[in-house]
């Protein structure tokens, strides 16, 4: 029997027909000699609050997805040659798009930077960008205009226009693109750009990047991304977490003065758990169930965490 057939053998049926499943042992042995250059203290700074990352996670779980990552940049960059050939002219730098898509607390914001640092670490593309959605938001006062505050982070609430003209204005390989960014603090958006200058790459995290909808002329998000990545937990798993990280942003973020969230600071842990929970069953569960969750059979990998916060396994999608 060949290596190959060896190979395809273990594979197991994922989460539809087009997926295949790799337990963490198996997609680990993927890395191959990729070598391992974060240190744990430059790690320590990518984790978020209640999410704990360790080596052994970035060893098996993130170092054979930045080799498979970079196959896939280079064989965009020799069809890119290949057709500045066909055509006999040069064609516009555009960098590789990697959307990241999930429910709120599942870790998509850890997974984007830690994905940032190990993309970063390979020769052929070191320039990487980081993007999150949150800052093409509505801005509050939009929202309470529409009476939609409380759908925060649902398709509604976000400038999806503006959203789409800056992944067109990248994909076109203009320079000097700005993004909005989003102050958590505030729980509103600022007025302050990030601009994002030609990368080899550009990560872009939300909630609802693998969205799509009936057809239609305008494209959607989903439609610019050459690879998407969908972090995914169980509902019972991501409650806990979010509550987990309110009490943790109780002590830290929402004692600073000008907070959106400072009322909550000094509530008891009993009141505070029971705030949390009721946010996360009346909007952000809703959001889930209603327009994250099926978004993701659409991705073309799924990174599965159990409740530990460990990725149990991945599930690729085979084009």
């Amino acid at each position: 029997m060949t290596d190959a057939a060896a190979f395809d053998r273990r594979l197991e049926p994922g989460i539809d027909d087009r997926h295949c499943r790799f337990t963490r042992e198996q997609w680990a042995k993927l890395r191959d000699a990729t070598p391992l250059s974060l240190t744990e203290a430059e790690l320590e700074a990518l984790a978020g609050l209640v999410e704990p990352v360790t080596l052994d996670m970035v060893r098996d779980i993130y170092l054979p997805l930045s080799r498979l990552l970079n196959l896939r940049v280079a064989t965009k960059r020799q069809l890119r040659a290949a057709t500045e050939g066909f055509f006999g002219r040069v064609l516009p730098p555009r960098p590789y798009l990697i959307g990241i898509g999930g429910s709120v607390s599942a870790g998509k914001s850890t997974t984007a930077r830690i994905l940032r640092a190990v993309l970063a670490s390979w020769p052929d593309h070191p320039e990487v960008d980081l993007v999150t959605t949150d800052g093409f938001l509505l801005p509050n006062a939009e929202l309470t205009a529409r009476g939609i505050l409380g759908r925060k982070g649902f398709p509604e609430s976000y400038r999806r226009g503006e959203l789409r003209d800056f992944l067109q204005r990248i994909s076109s390989g203009e320079p000097d693109v700005a993004a909005p960014v989003y102050s958590h603090s505030l729980y509103d958006v600022t007025d302050e750009v990030q601009l994002i200058n030609q990368p080899d790459i550009l990560i872009v995290e939300g909630l609802n990047v693998l969205q799509t909808g009936p057809p239609s002329s305008t494209p959607f998000v989903s439609d610019f991304f050459d690879f998407t990545i969908y972090v995914d937990a169980e509902a019972e798993d991501l409650e806990e977490w979010y509550v987990e990280r309110f009490q943790q942003l109780r002590k830290t973020v929402f004692r600073e003065q000008t907070a959106y969230f400072a009322q909550f600071a000094d509530l008891p842990p009993s009141a505070a758990d029971a705030v949390a929970r009721t946010i996360w069953r009346s909007i952000n569960l809703v959001n889930l169930q209603e327009n994250i969750l099926p978004t993701r059979a659409r991705a073309d990998l799924v990174l599965a965490k159990g409740h530990d916060h460990v990725v149990d396994h991945v599930e690729l999608r085979y084009h």
